[in-house]
């Protein structure tokens, strides 16, 4: 997988309607954005590092779009000429620094805290797609794509409306059920059906 340069990187929450009822949370009516810098940005097989400032850190699966040139104001029939493809990520999140912010910007913003890869692959259809997550070989998240409440085409139109987006620039989708803790040491594999696997290690801060 070649090594982008995001402006930016756009993420849902709250996207999954098997995830909203595992929360006893009602579903959207639009989707729920925040941002990550492209300082978080990793790829397949490099480490997460565990931050010394939190004491909480949870893995949550991902589909990612990657977007292949400048839009503004895209129109749903028009995204898909305008995505380059789709890979896994993982939205790595400081759970305890998010419950103590009340928002996420710290939280989800640490270098190495959105990995993605293996691959960037183009012709499978996003909205259904089998995503699983697995912490050292145990599988911990399982759901489909066709779960998610705001489908890809929908939720790239969305975005356009609020920002431009710009080439390579990555929008995750939200995580299904399962979300859990991660320890030093541990593996944590993204796996999407079409796809591919996305492995990263847990390290400590050097």
């Amino acid at each position: 997988m070649k090594k982008l340069k995001p402006t930016k990187i756009i993420c849902v929450g709250l996207n999954y309607t098997d995830h909203a009822k595992e929360l006893n949370m009602p579903i959207p009516d639009e989707p729920v954005l925040f941002m990550k810098p492209p300082s978080t940005l990793i790829y397949n097989n490099e480490p997460i590092v565990y931050p010394a400032m939190t004491k909480e850190l949870h893995y949550e699966a991902e589909l990612a779009i990657m977007i292949k040139d400048k839009i503004k104001n895209v129109s749903k029939e028009e995204v898909m000429k305008h995505i380059l493809g789709f890979t896994c990520a993982n939205d790595v999140t400081a759970r305890d620094l998010q419950r103590n912010d009340g928002q996420w910007t710290r939280a989800k913003s640490f270098d190495s805290f959105c990995p993605v890869g293996p691959e960037v692959v183009k012709d499978i259809d996003p909205n259904n797609l089998k995503i699983k997550l697995y912490l050292n070989g145990e599988e911990k998240q399982s759901s489909n794509t066709s779960n998610m409440i705001f489908k890809v085409d929908y939720l790239v139109s969305f975005i356009s409306q609020v920002m431009t987006l710009e080439a390579d620039d990555i929008i995750i989708t939200g995580t299904p059920p399962g979300v859990g803790e991660m320890k030093v040491g541990d593996v944590v594999e993204v796996e999407i059906e079409g796809i591919g696997k996305l492995t990263n290690r847990i390290i400590k801060p050097k």
